[in-house]
C-alpha cells in the first residue's frame, strides 16, 4: 500500500510551493506473508510544467498511465501555456479515464485508485495560484474529481493511502509542537511516522517531489538524502555523477550538497525536536 502527504506552503503573499511526498515500498499479501519490493516511484513531476502527481491504491495502472502522462506534458502535445490549471486537470483526468476504459477486466482491481494532481499557474504577472485535486476510483462510485481548498496557512492537502490514520495520529502531536503550520512540519511527521510505521505496507525511502512560487518554473524532482544514503524517486544513487544538478533534502527537509551529504553551509537548520529515536 502508501503512505503519501501533500502540502502547501504560505507566506503573507500567498502559496509559495506545494509538495507530494511518499513512500516507496510496493507489498503484496498480508501479515506474516507479506512481500515487498522498496523501489516503487509513487510521485511524479514534470519537468516542463508546474504539475505535480502522486497516488495510492491500485499500483499498476496509475503508474503505467501517469508515466505517459507525464511524457506528453514533456514533450508539450498535451497542455499550452495557456491552459488555467483546471483546464489542465480536465485534459490529465479525460487521459485518466479514456485508458481506464481499455483495462483489461482481468487485471481489474478491486482496489480504490488515488491520483493527486497539484498544478500551479503556468502564466502569471504577480502572485500564482495553486489548485490541488484528488482523483479517484471505486467500483462503487466509478471516476470523481475533488478539488482541495487552498489553506490560508502552511497545511496539509491530502494524506492518502494504508498509513493515513498513523500520519494523523502522529500529525495531531506535531501541530502541538514548534514548527507548528510550516512546510517543515508535514515533512517531519511523514519522516518520522516512516521510520516509526506499524503498517508492514508501508516503508522503504522517502520520495518527494514539489513545485515553486518562481515564474517560468517546472515542478522539481528532488534528491534525498535517508540514513546517510541518497535517494532519487525510491532508487539508491550510489554515486552523484553530477550531485548538485538537483535539489537535495535531508531527513528533517535541510538544503544538502548531493556529493558530501552534507547540508549546504548557508541552508537554514531545520531541526526536529519531536523525532523518536
Amino acid at each position: 500500500m502508501t503512505m503519501l502527504a501533500s502540502w502547501i506552503g504560505i507566506d503573507p503573499h500567498g502559496p509559495t510551493s506545494a509538495y507530494i511526498v511518499g513512500d516507496s515500498r510496493f507489498s503484496w499479501g498480508l501479515g506474516s506473508a507479506n512481500k515487498y519490493f522498496d523501489y516503487g516511484k509513487k510521485v511524479f513531476a514534470s519537468n516542463l510544467y508546474p504539475e505535480a502527481f502522486g497516488y495510492a491504491g491500485d499500483v499498476l495502472f496509475p503508474s503505467i498511465v501517469l508515466s505517459q502522462i507525464i511524457e506528453m506534458i514533456d514533450m508539450d502535445i498535451l497542455f499550452t501555456n495557456e491552459f488555467t490549471c483546471e483546464q489542465k486537470n480536465n485534459t490529465v483526468y479525460e487521459k485518466l479515464r479514456l485508458a481506464f476504459s481499455k483495462y483489461p477486466d482481468v487485471l481489474g482491481t478491486t482496489n480504490v485508485i488515488q491520483i493527486l494532481h497539484i498544478s500551479r499557474d503556468t502564466l502569471f504577472e504577480s502572485y500564482p495560484s495553486f489548485y490541488c485535486y484528488l482523483m479517484s476510483w471505486s467500483k462503487s462510485t466509478g471516476w470523481k474529481v475533488e478539488e482541495k481548498k487552498i489553506p490560508n496557512t502552511s497545511d496539509i492537502l491530502f494524506i492518502l493511502g494504508s498509513g493515513k490514520c498513523e500520519f494523523i495520529a502522529n500529525y495531531s502531536r506535531y501541530q502541538s509542537g514548534p514548527n507548528k503550520d510550516t512546510s517543515r512540519n508535514v515533512f517531519h511527521c511523514f519522516i518520522d511516522t516512516l521510520f516509526n510505521i506499524k503498517d508492514p505496507s508501508c516503508g522503504g525511502p522517502p520520495q518527494l517531489v514539489g513545485i515553486y512560487r518562481k515564474p517560468e518554473s517546472s515542478a522539481k524532482n528532488f534528491g534525498i538524502i535517508y540514513q546517510n544514503k541518497r535517494y532519487f524517486l525510491g532508487a539508491e544513487v550510489p554515486r552523484a555523477t553530477y550531485p548538485n544538478k538537483i535539489e537535495w533534502r535531508n531527513e528533517f527537509f535541510e538544503l544538502c550538497d548531493g556529493g558530501t551529504k552534507k547540508v549546504i553551509k548557508t541552508a537554514v537548520k531545520q531541526p526536529d525536536l519531536l523525532r523518536r529515536k
